[in-house]
C-alpha cells in the first residue's frame, strides 16, 4: 500500500481495480478506505445514466450521486464493550459536511444540473444525519439557481427503484451512498457498465462506480470491461485529454451499445477479450492519422 500511496502523490492521479475487504477478519483493514483517507479523497462521485442497447427495467436515468467519502459508519471506530455488544461510532462533523454539499452544488452549477437531493435519516439520528442535512440546507441557501429538496434514505431507496428519472444530484453521506449508488449502478444495467472516481483538493482515483472485487468472475474471461474503461476516459478528462476520452468513449459505446457486444451480465455472449478486441478494432480507424503525422515528423 504504501508503494501505491507514494506513487498517487508523486503522479496526482491513478486508476485502480476494485479491492476485496475481507469481512470475516476483524483484523483485517480495508485497503479502500485507507487510501481514501490518507489522500484526503473526501468525495466519490457516480454517475449512472441510461444506455441505449443496454436492456433494463427503467429508460431515461441520469443521476450523479455525490457522497461523503471520510465519515459516517466508515469511520473504522468500533469495539467490543463486553462479551457480544459492539459499540461502532458513526462520526459526522460540519466541516466534511459542510464541504461535500458545496462540492454537489458546485458539481451541478459545473454541468448544467437543476436540482440537488440531501438524502438522510435525520427523522431518527436527529443530531448525526441531522447536522448533514443542515449543512446541506446552509449551502443550499447560496445557489437560488439550483433546486433543492431532501428526502429521507428508506424512501429514497424506494423511489430509486420506482421513480428514478426524478433524481438529478444526490448528495449523501458515506453509508448511504454506498447503498444508493449500488442501486443506481444496477437500474442501468449492474456493475460492470459505471465508472466513478474519488476525489480530493490534490488527488483523483478512478475506478468503477460500485465496490464489488469481482472475485466470482476470476479465470472466466466474462467480465463486463466497460466500468473500466469508462473510468479511464474520465482520468483522461480530468487530465485535460478531452479528445482522447471522447474518442475511446465513444468506441466502448458503439460496440457494446449499437454493435451489441456484450458480455454476460447485460445480456450478450461475448467474452471480455473480444468486447476489448472489439473496442480496439473501432478505435484502429480513428487512430491511423497518428501514424502518418509521426512518420513525417
Amino acid at each position: 500500500m504504501r508503494g501505491a500511496l507514494l506513487s498517487i502523490q508523486r503522479n496526482g492521479v491513478a486508476i485502480k481495480g476494485n479491492i476485496e475487504t475481507k469481512f470475516d477478519d476483524p483484523g483485517f483493514s480495508s485497503m479502500n478506505v485507507e487510501l481514501r483517507t490518507k489522500l484526503d479523497l473526501y468525495g466519490n462521485i457516480v454517475r449512472c445514466k441510461s444506455m441505449p442497447g443496454i436492456q433494463t427495467r427503467h429508460q431515461g436515468i441520469d443521476v450523479v450521486l455525490i457522497r461523503e467519502n471520510m465519515e459516517g459508519e466508515y469511520s473504522n471506530k468500533e469495539h467490543e464493550i463486553d462479551h457480544g455488544k459492539i459499540e461502532n461510532l458513526k462520526i459526522i462533523t460540519r466541516e466534511k459536511s459542510m464541504k461535500i454539499a458545496k462540492y454537489a452544488f458546485d458539481y451541478a452549477v459545473e454541468h448544467g444540473r437543476n436540482k440537488v437531493t440531501a438524502i438522510h435519516k435525520a427523522n431518527i439520528m436527529k443530531l448525526g444525519d441531522g447536522l448533514f442535512l443542515d449543512c446541506c440546507r446552509q449551502v443550499a441557501c447560496s445557489y437560488p439557481q439550483i433546486e433543492f429538496n431532501d428526502m429521507i434514505v428508506d424512501n429514497a431507496s424506494m423511489q430509486m427503484v420506482s421513480r428514478p428519472q426524478q433524481f438529478d444530484v444526490l448528495v449523501l453521506p458515506n453509508l448511504y451512498g454506498n447503498i444508493l449508488s449500488n442501486i443506481a449502478a444496477g437500474l442501468v444495467g449492474g456493475a460492470g457498465v459505471v465508472a466513478g472516481v474519488n476525489i480530493g483538493d490534490n488527488y483523483a482515483v478512478f475506478e468503477m462506480g460500485t465496490r464489488s472485487s469481482g472475485k466470482s468472475l476470476m479465470g472466466k474471461n466474462t467480465a463486463n470491461p466497460m466500468g473500466m474503461l469508462l473510468a479511464g476516459c474520465d482520468m483522461l478528462e480530468y487530465l485535460g485529454h478531452e479528445g482522447h476520452a471522447t474518442m475511446i468513449r465513444e468506441s466502448v459505446l458503439n460496440v457494446v451499445c449499437n454493435n451489441k457486444i456484450q458480455t454476460p451480465d447485460i445480456g450478450g455472449d461475448a467474452t471480455t477479450t473480444e468486447v476489448v478486441q472489439a473496442i480496439i478494432d473501432d478505435l484502429k480507424p480513428k487512430t491511423k492519422s497518428w501514424s502518418v503525422s509521426l512518420v513525417y515528423m
